[in-house]
């Protein structure tokens, strides 16, 4: 088998390439892939926040680095953060009205790279391809 046409390899690079677009359409925002990604996983919360050990899990990461990310939506004004009323120790993260109007931006520009992306399939090769991609996701879980 050519290393040029593995699933592992295939997969990297449109990984690769998504990400590298992505990156240069949040630069002109300020942003980042793991600060837009924290603010559409606030945006999707209940009331909009949550506590930042949660975050923290969520995104797989270090508490140093998740209370980095969010300190920075901070000092943009996309994220304020406050002990929780019940328990002080607890630091809870929630979303800014202008933290909501960054999500709703990039929800339109993940739409669109969606689109770009399958835009050579038919809608059955689409609808297939999200079946198989799906497929594989379970299957490592």
């Amino acid at each position: 088998m050519d290393i040029q046409d593995s699933c592992g390899t295939l997969l990297k690079q449109i990984h690769d390439a998504l990400e590298k677009q992505a990156n240069n359409s949040l630069r002109a925002d300020g942003l980042t892939m793991a600060q837009v990604g924290v603010l559409l996983m606030l945006d999707r919360a209940e009331h909009r926040q949550m506590p930042l050990k949660e975050l923290e899990k969520a995104l797989h990461v270090a508490q140093s680095t998740a209370a980095g990310i969010v300190s920075r939506l901070e000092q943009k004004g996309l994220v304020e953060s406050f002990g929780d009323a019940e328990d002080r120790r607890v630091k809870v993260v929630r979303l800014s009205e202008a933290g909501a109007g960054c999500c709703r931006t990039a929800d339109a520009r993940m739409a669109e790279a969606e689109r770009q992306l399958l835009s050579s399939l038919t809608e059955a090769e689409r609808d297939i391809f999200i079946l198989l991609l799906r497929k594989v996701r379970d299957s490592l879980q």
